[in-house]
């Protein structure tokens, strides 16, 4: 074999890299913007561009000695370093999410294993300044042997760590050349099993730092609060020792401490009034290492966290992580993301309110932290481990309690893998030490517990003891063993039920507790944001949590037909292992437009909040859920008053002042008209600029209903009144149809159904289709558990059959009395149905549906009617809940108002298409081509959903690019739907949204109209 099979060797992880240590970017001179343009350096060389590489399907296919000198490179292909060759079109894309994608074998792999060679040749121009060379790969998966000029180098693993060789002796003046050759799977991808695409490569910068001989090899930094002043201590080591000239800068530039250094060991500065770092105003301190040929910068933040009486403190406050759990992952590049790309995510998670980042699972690029410094996130830096597919083990016992127990043996609790196990941890630690964002040390995710992390733990306490350290998989173990978890700081949980957090805190209550990942945000959905809120803020022990997750992953490919991009998830590359689209789970869509969730939880983590409101009086009183700053400092507070959507007063409130935590009182003089339904709206805008946010932004908003003499919608009110006398109606009748006949309008009802089928006025059919009792809707990702029970209640092939119909008519009109059921094939009748159908003399259809279900069957996706109605009425008008989609446990991003939209817009095009686009709380909807339509309106509030695509297409379709639009315009009128909650990966709906009603009744009226 060309290399010695390290790659299956759990006693050689690297060989010949240089210890670990503190990032950071060195220049010939002080440069200040090398956090994002660290490129810019005169003494960091990036290796990036186009390298030549050659696939190779087995390591037994590689013969030759690619990596020598003067090897014809003529017949390799070229790729783009840094990247991922799955998506340079190379091997094939796999999703997995728990189980490892090749036999259970550890530490062995599969002996073909897939590899990559990359050659690249570079020019090289010593400098005499820094005569010193040091190579630095920032994430190769999985692991890599590296030659420079023909000289093997060495070896690396851990995918997502910076690995540094020295090649000082190696490089010379002139042209160069490097030669990697990459694995796709080595022993260290036991601990690698992260949810998400398996993808390969050189993924992250490649880079020469030089250096000069006599230098600082490391540094750490730490700092303490002490009454007025912080004390600054830095702890240097070098290659050779050299003197160091250390200046500490404000914000302004002004020195506030400085002093030198000369040799190994530590030393003390302090900074007088210190103004501390926070999410909220990211303060940040200059640092300057200035040594005889080289200048480092970095940067300082002064801040304090610690757990008091089980409750964390930042700077002495009670705080709350408003967290998401992030991957690195885009649709073209994979893996490989850039400053930009990161820019773009910290842009997006701060305009939504989040304060604080899991880097799930594994650590970042170095300049990630770097920029989480600077624009103010709190983070969660977890170790490069995911040993989750040993719970995937076939067990003769198959049941959690005896998959939970097991768990450990083969990697957590067993000693063979201790020295994998904590060298990634302290990697990560020592690369990431001075990176003041971090507050929290994870040692990995989902790997179960046992001695190895024992150990990890008790080295991060004793290293940092400044950091609170985390591991939700600690509660997987060998029960009948007893395991210490005195170095763990927080009880951590991933999706528990508000009932177990609940009881957690009422039983134990030992520690704080962290919702590591919570709100599984696939699809449609989570529908749980407020009711996590609502417990996170009741009890100062629970510190807040991590949304899981920040981005669907998916790989872009071409474009469709109807111009949208195709994106695959797992089983769309053919591949046989695989998890579906249960990587499509995020608060953004692959390209980083924003999901309706990441819209419902900037509203429900809104900076401040409407705690009541004494119309009489007009006090208002708030409360500021800020953890740093005063409301007046923050927000400017505007308000509207709407009476039936449309705006009637307008102002700003003035002198609200409350400090973090707590509330204050203002008076709002505002009048409220007598009729209509009368809204006061309470936006709250950014009054000062943020990094990433501009002050104006609107960070979210309360909106109060109002009390009046007549409260219904106005425009409700007029679709819902008979305004005709007389009518003139003919009633035709046979054994299958009754047909009414009336001034402009033929409305015919089948009796087989009990619903009309057609509805002509004046001279144009409505109706492409039959109308329809529904009870389906498109399954969410969030409904994949409570599918399987509405499937084997066959509601999705229920229908609605008749027994009797009586027909009355006086002067006001006909009133046609059905009694029907829906059904369904091979089950009992499913519910049982009055309807009781009146139609005046203008054409006006009020309908009265009282409904009784079976007992014995799981709660209904929905009830209502569907129409098929002509594809021309594609404009809709309505007051509801809006302006995007809304649902009776997802609305507290939408505020009630008049919405106007096309039909298409109203679609949310979730990657897998799913119910979606409904609108709850509503008194009216009209459908229009802008001269005729049709309106529904109803005293009571009802859900619509209208769109191009029918549920059954949605149901079957598998991407939203293979959607082909419906003959009609399909309308749904809801009188419910059962909530969207957060099952995919969280507890079952809440009972106060489901849909389990025994008996209910629908009243809604249907107008067709011509305007002018």
């Amino acid at each position: 074999m060309i290399v010695p099979r390290y790659y299956e060797n759990l006693n050689v992880l690297h060989e010949n890299t240089q210890p670990a240590r503190a990032y950071y970017v060195p220049a010939s001179r002080r440069m200040d913007n090398l956090v994002e343009h660290r490129e810019q350096s005169d003494r960091l060389q990036l290796l990036n561009g186009k390298w030549k590489f050659q696939y190779f399907k087995s390591i037994y296919d590689v013969k030759d000695a690619f990596y020598g000198v003067g090897y014809d490179t003529g017949a390799f292909d070229e790729i783009e370093v840094p990247g991922v060759w799955q998506m340079a079109g190379y091997d094939t894309h796999q999703y997995t999410n728990i189980r490892y994608p090749f036999p259970f074998d550890p530490p062995y792999v599969p002996q073909d294993i897939p590899c990559g060679a990359y050659v690249h040749t570079f020019a090289y121009s010593k400098d005499v300044d820094a005569a010193k060379a040091f190579l630095n790969f920032e994430g190769v998966d999985s692991c890599f042997y590296v030659w420079v000029n023909g000289e093997y180098v060495g070896y690396s693993q851990v995918s997502h760590m910076t690995s540094e060789f020295d090649v000082t002796d190696l490089l010379k003046e002139g042209e160069n050349t490097i030669a990697v050759l990459v694995m796709k799977w080595c022993d260290g991808s036991y601990l690698e099993d992260q949810d998400k695409f398996r993808m390969s490569g050189i993924f992250r910068d490649v880079y020469i730092l030089k250096r000069p001989e006599h230098a600082i090899r490391d540094y750490r930094i730490t700092t303490s609060v002490l009454k007025e002043k912080a004390e600054v201590k830095i702890d240097l080591s070098f290659y050779q020792e050299t003197t160091v000239k250390v200046t500490i800068e404000d914000r302004n530039g002004v020195v506030v401490a400085e002093g030198q250094a000369e040799h190994d060991g530590a030393f003390t500065f302090e900074i007088i009034q210190p103004t501390l770092w926070n999410t909220e105003n990211p303060y940040l301190y200059t640092l300057i290492l200035q040594s005889e040929n080289e200048t480092i910068v970095d940067h300082i933040a002064v801040r304090t966290i610690e757990i008091k009486d089980k409750v964390i403190y930042f700077n002495g406050q009670k705080i709350k992580f408003r967290g998401v759990n992030r991957h690195d992952s885009d649709p073209v590049t994979g893996f490989t993301v850039d400053v930009e790309k990161i820019k773009k995510d910290l842009t997006l998670m701060k305009q939504h309110n989040f304060n604080a980042i899991r880097s799930s699972h594994y650590p970042n690029a170095p300049y990630f932290y770097q920029m989480c410094d600077k624009y103010g996130f709190m983070v969660c830096d977890e170790a490069d481990i995911e040993a989750h597919g040993p719970y995937m083990l076939y067990r003769k016992e198959d049941t959690d309690y005896n998959r939970f127990k097991k768990w450990n043996e083969k990697i957590a609790d067993n000693p063979e893998w201790e020295a994998a196990i904590l060298d990634r941890v302290k990697r990560m630690v020592e690369r990431d030490k001075n990176r003041f964002c971090i507050v929290m040390w994870s040692m990995g995710n989902e790997s179960a517990y046992g001695c190895n992390f024992e150990k990890a733990l008790a080295w991060t306490k004793q290293y940092d003891p400044s950091r609170i350290t985390q591991y939700e998989s600690a509660r997987y173990r060998n029960y009948d063993m007893t395991y210490n978890y005195e170095n763990l700081d927080l009880y951590s949980r991933m999706y528990p039920a508000l009932s177990e957090i609940e009881e957690y805190l009422e039983k134990d209550g030992s520690k704080p507790f962290l919702l590591v990942e919570y709100c599984h945000s696939m699809g449609n959905g989570p529908g749980d944001f407020e009711d996590y809120f609502q417990v996170i803020h009741r009890d100062d022990r629970m510190c807040g949590g991590f949304v899981w997750e920040w981005c669907d992953h998916a790989v872009a490919h071409d474009q469709a037909e109807n111009g949208k991009t195709k994106y695959y998830y797992g089983g769309d590359h053919g591949e046989a292992i695989h998890d579906g689209n249960f990587c499509m789970d995020g608060l953004v869509y692959p390209d980083r437009t924003p999901h309706t969730g990441l819209l419902e939880y900037k509203n429900v983590y809104r900076p401040v909040r409407v705690q009541s409101f004494d119309q009489e009086s007009g006090t208002l009183t708030l409360h500021n859920y800020m953890d740093f700053d005063d409301i007046q400092d923050f927000v400017d507070i505007c308000y509207e008053v709407t009476q039936d959507g449309l705006s009637v007063q307008k102002g700003k409130v003035a002198g609200a002042s409350a400090a973090p935590h707590s509330d204050c009182t203002v008076e709002l003089d505002i009048d409220v008209p007598a009729a209509g339904r009368v809204y006061l709206k309470l936006s709250y805008q950014l009054k000062k600029e943020l990094p990433l946010v501009p002050a104006g932004h609107v960070l979210g908003f309360d909106e109060l209903l109002l009390e009046n003499k007549d409260g219904r919608n106005q425009t409700a009110a007029k679709w819902t009144a008979s305004d005709v006398a007389v009518s003139d109606i003919r009633v035709e009748e046979d054994d299958a149809w009754i047909v009414l006949n009336g001034d402009g309008f033929t409305y015919r009802l089948d009796k087989r159904t009990g619903l009309f089928n057609g509805l002509q006025y004046a001279g144009r059919e409505y109706l492409n289709h039959p109308m329809e009792l529904n009870i389906w809707r498109a399954p969410t990702d969030n409904d994949m558990y409570i599918r399987a029970e509405w499937e084997k209640a066959h509601y999705d092939e229920a229908y609605t059959r008749a027994y009797s119909e009586q027909i009355l008519q006086n002067k006001f009109g006909v009133m046609i009395m059905c009694h029907a059921g829906v059904v369904a094939p091979t089950v009992q009748k499913l519910i049982d149905v009055e309807i009781m159908w009146k139609i005046d003399g203008a054409g006006r259809i009020t309908a009265g549906i009282t409904a009784v279900k079976d007992e014995e069957l799981p709660d209904l996706p929905r009830f209502g009617i569907r129409m098929f109605l002509d594809k021309k009425l594609s404009e809709a008008a309505y007051y509801g809940m809006g302006p995007q989609e809304s649902y009776r446990d997802k609305h507290r991003a939408a505020s009630h108002g008049l919405f106007r939209s096309s039909v298409q817009e109203l679609h949310e095009d979730y990657i897998m298409p799913q119910e979606n686009g409904s609108h709850y709380d509503c008194d009216y909807v009209e459908l229009s081509n802008l001269r005729y339509g049709i309106a529904v309106a109803a005293e009571h509030t009802f859900s619509f959903n209208a769109s191009n695509y029918t549920q059954e297409m949605l149901t079957q379709a598998k991407h939203n690019y293979e959607l082909t639009e419906a003959d009609s315009t399909v309308l749904c009128i809801d009188h419910a739907q059962n909530g969207i909650g957060s099952n995919s990966c969280g507890p079952v709906v809440l009972d106060e949204y489901r849909f389990r009603e025994k008996e209910f009744r629908f009243d809604f009226t249907l107008v067709p109209f011509v305007r002018g």
